[in-house]
């Protein structure tokens, strides 16, 4: 027996909404509170930009119920959509509390920003549950912005903790849970573990507080490739007979404390700390810390082994040693690489001239300061010839002189003649206004191609900073990734496409952001010359053919149709025909193709089931759609289809299907790239239009 349950939409407008309206899109509540009432088991409520507090009809604290989704504004992690207030609340941990939210059962927050002004208020409370917190801001909290204790098991994701008091988030009891991807800022402590706590804590950004984490009584975290630096008071401090997993000789820790205060681990137990695979300064360290070697990864994924004494838990080494392997660079005979050090355009020339073997493509030039008996002249000749780099207007090399960050990125892009860049991808670094006129065009080349390595805020390209000797080391690892000649490697400081996208004019905000970013990053689709990529406008069976042919390049399972109304000159006649002899698209009874008709939501559906040739679902599951009755018979099976993979997206409402309505151009690309992660090709979108389903 199959069970499907589509769950309904609640909307909340604490501007324009009436507590006593239907909650609807069109008729909103005003508060939250309202809208909790108003759920049932499973549902979703929709916040609106406005403020969420007494004035506005919210009674405190707000409890979620399990099952209930509240959505603000992920892709702003909840700017303008602010609960803001405190109420009593009797926890059975730790007594009388001053919580905004509780978090029941599976309940989820997504996009909305928490304060508690009370002087010792906490965010979200979560007690023996496991909800999942994501993509929201959690500031000016009195106490903490998340308190966790009993035995939850929450997941606690890609959220900011800025500004609150007390710390960023507590956790106590015997819970556990997933703290991944956070960033914690100026908070009193940036995480505290206490009691029998056992959480993994992973791939946090941690700056800026008072002290980063701190450990007290039997708690056990994981701790994995967490940033912590530039903490005033110091990164992690281990109280009581706390003994955190800070790595092991098989499964490096990955972690970086840099910059911290007083110390970066001050470890004040009596118990033994072990750490591997750490970037750890030894003269930072406090109490009994054991550094202990790392070996190679079995399953040869991640390399961990190092041949520098200097390089363990370094953030380059994977890069490092990968090149030493090929023969392309060497250390000192000191046994250390020195990956801090600034690099001069002499020993860049001498890298750049061992690693590279093109064709000479420029004159190569007699400088004044560069004898021929001068150990670097026959590499800096060579990588002049290749066209790496260039003299200056004076006619001097000027082979001591450091190499700055955009120099070297420069130098890569030209010397490997890679074209193609748009500008658009430098809003992605906070930093963009250092970056030079003439370099602007090779920085966003770059920054597409995977090339640009930033560490430890992949936001910053510092570009007129010298450049290290580890910094150079990633740079040509990426620039051999581009041209083909190595294999990529996993690293959180490559500045990823995911983050360089063009500027749309009409997305921000917008339901279908994630999906057409990601497409737009792939290279699948893109906007108008005017910056727009205008979402919900509806699209053409042209349009449509064309992003199937790019998106899944199908092999062909059936002869070409010779559509009457497209000729070989118009545009999309090749992406067509791609699409029509996959099986995605077809024509109609009269030998037509109607290019310009607009695509049907429908027809996007049938398609890319057909397409993709899924196996079929059983048809109960439309019973959840409102409208299921409007679903043509032939269709039906491939719609539960559809459903059962995840493919369908609704929006606003996630339980009305809307076959015979035009497909917008979110719409469609939302549901292209469903179907992307169907078949494995794109990682999973957390979005509340997505519609699922229940089986039993």
């Amino acid at each position: 027996m199959v069970n499907s349950t589509l769950v309904a939409t609640i909307y909340v407008n604490p501007v324009t909404g009436n507590d006593s309206n239907n909650g609807s899109r069109l008729t909103p509540y005003k508060s939250l509170t309202r809208a909790v009432a108003a759920s049932k088991t499973r549902g979703i409520i929709q916040l609106a930009s406005g403020t969420y507090n007494t004035a506005n009809g919210e009674v405190f604290p707000l409890v979620i119920p399990a099952g209930v989704m509240v959505v603000g504004n992920e892709a702003s992690k909840g700017q303008g959509i602010v609960i803001s207030g405190s109420g009593k609340y009797q926890s059975s941990s730790f007594g009388e509390q001053n919580i905004t939210l509780l978090l029941l059962g599976n309940a989820q927050i997504m996009g909305i920003t928490v304060t508690n002004p009370h002087i010792k208020g906490t965010g979200i409370w979560i007690e023996s549950t496991s909800p999942t917190v994501t993509n929201n801001t959690l500031s000016h909290c009195g106490r903490e912005g998340v308190f966790v204790s009993g035995n939850a098991k929450p997941g606690v994701l890609d959220n900011l903790f800025v500004d609150n008091s007390a710390g960023g988030l507590a956790i106590a009891g015997h819970s556990k849970g997933e703290i991944l991807r956070n960033i914690f800022q100026k908070n009193g402590l940036g995480i505290a573990v206490s009691d029998f706590a056992a959480p993994l804590i992973a791939h946090n950004t941690i700056s800026g507080n008072g002290i980063g984490i701190a450990l007290s009584r039997e708690s056990r975290p994981v701790l994995r490739h967490n940033s912590i630096e530039n903490n005033t008071q110091g990164g992690l401090l281990v109280n009581g007979k706390a003994n955190p997993d800070l790595g092991s000789n098989q499964d490096p820790a990955g972690n970086i404390w840099r910059y911290n205060g007083n110390f970066d681990v001050n470890n004040a137990t009596f118990i033994k700390l072990l750490s591997a695979g750490n970037q750890l300064n030894p003269g930072k360290i406090k109490g009994l810390v054991e550094l202990i070697a790392t070996t190679e990864n079995t399953n040869n994924k991640v390399s961990i082994t190092t041949s520098f004494a200097d390089m363990a838990g370094h953030w380059a080494t994977a890069f490092v040693e990968a090149l030493l392997k090929a023969g392309l660079i060497s250390g000192f005979p000191d046994g250390t690489f020195r990956p801090e050090a600034p690099i001069t355009r002499a020993e860049y020339a001498a890298v750049i001239a061992k690693t590279f073997h093109l064709p000479a493509k420029q004159t190569v030039r007699n400088f004044q300061d560069v004898q021929p008996e001068f150990w670097g002249a026959s590499a800096i000749a060579k990588a002049m010839a290749m066209g790496f780099i260039s003299g200056f207007p004076d006619g001097t090399f000027r082979p001591g002189q450091n190499l700055t960050r955009v120099q070297a990125i420069v130098s890569l892009v030209n010397g490997l003649e890679i074209d193609g860049g748009n500008t658009d991808v430098l809003t992605i670094y906070g930093d963009r206004a250092q970056i030079p006129s003439y370099a602007t065009n090779a920085v966003a080349i770059a920054t597409q191609k995977l090339l640009v390595v930033n560490y430890p805020q992949t936001g910053q390209l510092e570009p007129l900073r010298d450049i290290t000797r580890g910094e150079v080391a990633a740079l040509i690892y990426q620039a051999l990734v581009a041209s083909g000649k190595q294999k990529p490697i996993i690293s959180p400081y490559i500045v990823n496409a995911d983050v360089t996208l063009p500027s749309f004019t009409d997305l921000q905000g917008h339901w279908a952001e994630p999906f057409i970013r990601a497409l737009v990053n792939m290279e699948l689709t893109s906007g108008f010359a005017d910056g727009s990529y205008r979402p919900d406008k509806p699209m053409t069976r042209a349009q449509y053919a064309s992003l199937i042919a790019a998106a899944f390049n199908p092999s062909p399972k059936r002869r070409a149709a010779n559509f009457t109304d497209i000729s070989k000159d118009f545009w999309a006649y090749k992406a067509i025909e791609i699409a029509a002899q996959a099986g995605f698209v077809g024509g109609f009874s009269d030998r037509t193709f109607r290019p310009q008709e607009n695509v049907q939501r429908l027809q996007v559906i049938v398609s890319l089931v057909s397409g993709l040739g899924l196996p079929a679902a059983h048809t109960d599951l439309l019973l959840g759609y409102k409208d299921y009755n409007r679903l043509p018979d032939y269709a039906r099976t491939a719609i539960a289809t559809a459903t059962a993979q995840k493919i369908i997206v609704n929006y606003p409402e996630p339980e009305e299907i809307k076959p015979l309505q035009p497909a917008t151009r979110g719409e469609v690309a939302a549901m292209v790239y469903q179907a992307l992660v169907t078949i494995g090709r794109c990682s999973v979108i957390n979005c509340p239009y997505i519609v699922s389903h229940d089986c039993s």
